[in-house]
Parts: C-alpha cells; structure tokens; sequence
C-alpha cells in the first residue's frame, strides 16, 4: 500500500480542514515547501497536494506554493483543487506535478476526464469526494444525486490512473477511515482507490491493508494524525510496505 502524506494549501500555507469547511482550518506550517521536504527525509515516497483556495475558485490559486514544494522534494506529487481544462492539466504537468486530480470535472464533465486520461496516459486521477456515499462538488460546498460508486464505474477502462475516494465526514476528525466506503469502491472497479478522511491511527493502515475483498485498496491519504503525531512515520511506512 502507498501512503501520501496531504498537504493542503489555503492562502499560502499548509492547513488541516475540518469536513472540508474552510472557516474551521487549523495552520502547521507557512512554508508548505519546509512541509514537504519534512515528509520526503521522514522517508515517505509520495505526496499529496490540494489547492483548497482553487477547489472554491475553480482555478488553480497557490501556484507558487505549489512550485516550491515541487523544488524541495524529488517525491513524486499529486495535485488537486481548481484544475479544470486542458491547459491547467498540461501546464502542471509540464511545471513536474506526477498527477493532477479532476473532482469537480469528473462530475460536470465526464467526458473532457476521459479526453484528458488519454492525452495524460497514467497522469489523470480522479477525486471522489462523498457525503454518506453522494457525491459532492464544488470544493465539497455542493452535494449532487450522484452515487460515488456510480461517478467511479464511469470511468472504468477510461485511463484514469487513480482514484482518491474521500469520506467528507470523516475528514480532519481522526474517527477512523471508512473502510467500508472505500472497499466498496475498490471492489467496483479495476482503477486503484486511494482511501482519504479520518485516519486516526497505524491500525487503520492495517484495516485498509488487510482487508478482504475483490480487489485491495493501493493507497491511504495521511492527514491530520499524521500532523498531530498521532502516527509513527516509521511505523506506519513499515506497515504499508
């Protein structure tokens, strides 16, 4: 299993949500760059990097915070928050993001993340972002009628590389990933799922892990435990791999 620790920018600096409401932001560092380097010596292989301010804007906002993490680590980062058009998509990608994350798009435009998975081979992720198993859009400010298992089945054999399924209740409460919710997605489809909101511990790295199922789950997003010292980077690499 591959962990990505998050890092989640918000004017600037590198910010813990709680269910994704801006208003309730916790601050851990002004220098996401100072972040990011601080994860890659703690040994981890991959990060994880949301624009929050373009998610709402519906353009990418922190581009220079998101440059500077990118000149402080060789690991390999995925972006998301406000990309959506092809140029965005190229633009970062060109700039040496490893993938770009399509949430929003995904739902409004399905067919233009199809488009983009096939001019990106294995560059194109898409984010699902859920309420109690409905979709939500707009840097989770809008809840759809769409079923988060359904918006995945959409882009089966699409190209798509990834998929990061995020339990919006769960996320920044450290109560725990939802197991459930996640496996029922990697079970649903070919394209890996990568588990995000509410880990709280080493043991929900375990549950992901060891799960039984059609298919495993390739990967968890480290949030606010991770920040809170709640999970041993040593340990929780070492159970991952």
């Amino acid at each position: 299993m591959e962990l990505f620790p998050a890092i989640d920018l918000k004017d600037g600096a590198c910010v813990r949500l709680i269910k994704g409401d801006m208003e309730q932001s916790t601050k851990f560092n002004d220098d996401p760059a100072d972040q990011a380097a601080k994860f890659e010596a703690m040994g981890f292989r991959n990060l994880h990097v949301v624009d929050l301010n373009g998610a709402f804007d519906g353009r990418s906002t922190n581009e220079d915070a998101v440059k500077a993490i990118l000149s402080a680590t060789k690991a390999p980062v995925q972006l998301g928050g406000g990309i959506r058009d092809i140029a965005g998509i190229e633009n970062w990608l060109k700039a040496g993001i490893s993938r770009v994350i399509l949430g929003t798009a995904a739902v409004r435009d399905p067919e233009f993340v199809k488009t983009a998975a096939k001019a990106f081979p294995n560059q194109v992720a898409v984010g699902i972002d859920a309420i109690n198993g409905m979709v939500a859009v707009e840097g989770w400010a809008e809840t759809t009628d769409m079923k988060a298992v359904d918006l995945a089945r959409k882009f089966e054999d699409s190209g798509v590389c990834a998929i990061i399924a995020t339990d919006i209740g769960r996320d920044g409460m450290k109560t725990g990933v939802n197991v459930e919710f996640t496996g029922h997605l990697a079970d649903a489809v070919s394209i890996p799922i990568i588990a995000s909101g509410g880990v709280k511990n080493i043991n929900d790295i375990k549950l992901l892990s060891t799960r039984n199922g059609i298919n495993s789950v390739y990967g968890t997003i480290l949030g606010r435990a991770l920040y809170d010292g709640d999970i041993n980077p040593k340990d929780a690499i070492e159970i991952a791999r």
